[in-house]
């Protein structure tokens, strides 16, 4: 009996942790303007990198859908500032991990986070979720 109740507790943590981490197709998603809310708007990512003196800048968004965009291009060997919005609580993005450069960082709603980094090399970074579920890619080039 013991068994069986420990077998369904762990099942039903592994449920609720699938299910924040779920992304639903949703097709694109803006801050709100309230601090709270998660109300869905259009976000354009037109002009997702830039790039000047200073190096390139990414704006990023935790949307239902995920990070998006999912996938920019960066230049080798100059700074990099991912600037990340998240606007959803419907997902378990509450935190981007760039593994290969140390960054672990917390991702408040609705509110811009800058994450800079220097990619020293031409390649693949994976980011994710904390939980390594959502997933994006920051090709360096």
């Amino acid at each position: 009996m013991k068994n069986t109740l420990r077998s369904l507790a762990v099942l039903s943590v592994l449920v609720l942790a699938l299910a924040g981490c779920s992304s639903q197709q949703a097709s694109k998603e803006t801050p709100a303007s309230d601090a709270g809310s998660d109300a869905a708007v259009a976000v354009d990512t037109t002009n997702a990198v830039t790039t000047d003196a200073n190096g390139t800048r990414v704006r990023l968004f935790v949307t239902d859908a995920g990070f998006v965009p999912s996938r920019v291009s960066v230049p080798a060997g100059q700074p990099v500032t991912l600037v990340v919005t998240r606007t959803t609580d419907h997902t378990c993005a509450t935190e981007l991990v760039l593994k290969e450069h140390n960054i672990h960082q917390a991702l408040p709603m609705n509110q811009a986070v800058e994450i800079a980094f220097t990619p020293a090399k031409p390649g693949e970074l994976t980011y994710a979720c904390g939980m390594d579920m959502i997933k994006g890619v920051i090709a360096v080039q």
